[in-house]
Parts: C-alpha cells; sequence; structure tokens
C-alpha cells in the first residue's frame, strides 16, 4: 500500500439502512456527508428518504500517504431550523488500498454513542498492490447415489435354484414335562417331632460286658461212612 500519495479513489454512496429518526410527523430527509483529511463532499438531500434513504452519488478523492480512514456522517435536512445529526463513523481503506474493491456497510453512532444506522459504500482503487482474482470453477458431474453390489435381503420373491438353510430352532433342548416351579411359591417348614421315633445310637462300650462263652475243645475225627 506504499505509493498512493495523490492516487485517486472512487467511492460511491449507496444508500443507508435503519437510521434514527428525527422526526416525529413527517419523514426525515438525509444526506451524507464524506471528510478525508482537507477533502469534504455531501451528497444531495434525499427527500423523505425516511430511515433508508437511497443516493447513488460518485466522488472521486485523492489519497494521501499514511491515511487510512475517512469519517462520514449522516444529517437530516430542515428548512427553518438548523439541520438535525443522525450518526457519524469512521471508514476504514485498508482493504480496498490492499485489494482493489470493498462494499462493506459501515455502521453509524449517536452523540450518546448508541446504534444510528448504517452507511453503503462501494469503493475501487485501480492501483492496488493485490487484484481481487475469481478462479472459475470447473462444472462437476452431478452426483450419483452408491448402490450395493449385492441385492437386499427380499429383494427377491420367486423361488431360489439352490436350498436354503433351516432356520436355527430358537429352542434347541427339548422342554421339560414337568412344569415349571413357581418364582414366588413360599414352602412352610415342617414341625418337629418330639421325641425323636428311634432312640440315639450308643456310640460308648455298655458296662457291664456280657459273660464269656465257655470253650468246649472238639471231639474226635470220626470218618465219613461208605
Amino acid at each position: 500500500m506504499s505509493g498512493i500519495q495523490g492516487q485517486i479513489l472512487d467511492v460511491t454512496v449507496v444508500g443507508c439502512n435503519k437510521l434514527r429518526d428525527t422526526e416525529l410527523f413527517s419523514r426525515q430527509d438525509p444526506y451524507v456527508c464524506i471528510e478525508y483529511a482537507a477533502s469534504k463532499f455531501r451528497t444531495r438531500t434525499c427527500t423523505d428518504g425516511g430511515r433508508n434513504p437511497t443516493f447513488q452519488e460518485k466522488f472521486q478523492i485523492p489519497l494521501i500517504e499514511g491515511l487510512r480512514e475517512m469519517n462520514i456522517a449522516v444529517w437530516n435536512s430542515n428548512t427553518l431550523i438548523a439541520d438535525d445529526f443522525i450518526g457519524n463513523g469512521r471508514v476504514q481503506l485498508h482493504k480496498v488500498l490492499s485489494q482493489g474493491y470493498d462494499d462493506s456497510s459501515w455502521p453509524i453512532q449517536t452523540r450518546h454513542q448508541k446504534f444510528g444506522g448504517e452507511v453503503k459504500l462501494i469503493m475501487h482503487f485501480s492501483n492496488a498492490l493485490q487484484k481481487p482474482y475469481y478462479m472459475p470453477t470447473a462444472p462437476t458431474a452431478p452426483y450419483a447415489p452408491y448402490v450395493p453390489s449385492y441385492p437386499p435381503v427380499g429383494a427377491y420373491s420367486g423361488a431360489s435354484a439352490y436350498g436354503a438353510y433351516p432356520p436355527p430352532n430358537p429352542y434347541p433342548y427339548p422342554s421339560s414335562p414337568y412344569p415349571p416351579p413357581t418364582m414366588q411359591q413360599s414352602y412352610a417348614p415342617a414341625p418337629p417331632t418330639y421325641p425323636p421315633p428311634y432312640p440315639p445310637q450308643s456310640y460308648m462300650q455298655q458296662y457291664p460286658p456280657p459273660p464269656a462263652q465257655p470253650y468246649y475243645p472238639p471231639g474226635p475225627y470220626y470218618p465219613p461212612p461208605y
């Protein structure tokens, strides 16, 4: 952006949007003022422009080295009294000086630092260091949806030439002939029996011990008869 001294910047004031209304019973008549260093420019008055006036006026502003912004102000024109101040703001020139083109909308503020509207500007600078470049895009082929190579399940209603496997048995084990036990079944405990039906087994040796049997010697041996 060096070497801009004396070169021309083309500024077109397109219009304003959402301006603060300074009139109570009629439509306001706005106009725009541009100030850059010692250069001052003024658009025509848009009669009954209201909050969204249109101007479409072009100005050629000589640039000054080192000055990268300009001031804008919007006023409401009156006949018998002084004009009403609507708002003002600053316009940055970095983009238009580097790229050669800028079509932004710049906000303005009232005296109480509130939003006062927007001013639409189109700026051209023919000696920009970086020209705006628009790369042409090649036409693309229409998008083709993806088609699977295998048929979906149930796509063919006719009988197949190959036998189909039988479906697996969801119940591989035979069912029990007995009904399943109930989950909430309760059992009453059996009442104890007193006294026990049999005497308890004694694990101790009885006293006194039984008398021993007498011992008799074996008799004579007789051969068996024939």
